[in-house]
């Protein structure tokens, strides 16, 4: 597929959400900065905060050399900025930086073989954030009372994101994993 193409492409899942699309195409095309789009992802997820519905839309582009990760969030509001606003946030993650792509599929009545995958999640590691998770360690003794400090593991997960049949249709649960395997393929020997 062409550059040109891919672009349009691109711009044409931005327009089909409906949410602020030239203010979300603007944010993604200055970060993708003219570069050919090979792949991406558009999802549009909608959250409810109190009795108000806001929308929350990422955009997934990759290009020859980088991940771009584009969020766009609305807000109703605030002391600083009265009227309605939406605040977009854009990362580019150069390939060679990329050391984890996990996909994990659900599939429903595995007994019957490969079919569609219900659900997909996928998580993606560069390193830019992590987690610790510890715990209390202890001794195998069980009347033990002494403090063994803690043990625990840090997991690396700067980005994830989960698409449902149910909730985004099968179509979209195909387009992120299509999205994955290219992102796979491109950084696998970078």
């Amino acid at each position: 597929m062409s550059t040109r193409t891919d672009a349009a492409a691109l711009r044409e899942a931005i327009d089909r959400t409906g949410y602020y699309p030239e203010v979300v195409a603007d944010g993604v095309a200055s970060a993708v900065a003219g570069e050919q789009v090979v792949s991406f992802f558009v999802h549009h997820e909608p959250t409810f905060e109190h009795d108000e519905v806001r929308r929350h839309l990422s955009v997934l582009v990759l290009t020859p050399t980088r991940l771009v990760l584009a969020h766009t969030d609305e807000h109703a509001g605030d002391d600083l900025l009265p009227e309605p606003y939406t605040s977009t946030s854009t990362e580019s993650v150069r390939l060679s930086a990329v050391n984890s792509v996990v996909v994990t599929r659900m599939v429903a009545n595995p007994t019957k073989g490969p079919s569609r995958a219900a659900e997909a999640v996928l998580t993606i590691g560069w390193g830019g954030r992590g987690r610790l998770e510890l715990e209390p360690a202890a001794c195998s003794d069980p009347t033990c009372e002494a403090d063994h400090g803690y043990t625990g593991e840090f997991l690396s997960d700067d980005f994830s994101l989960r698409v449902s049949a149910a909730a985004d249709g099968a179509d979209a649960v195909t387009r992120l994993l299509a999205f994955a395997e290219s992102l796979s393929a491109l950084t696998h020997g970078a």
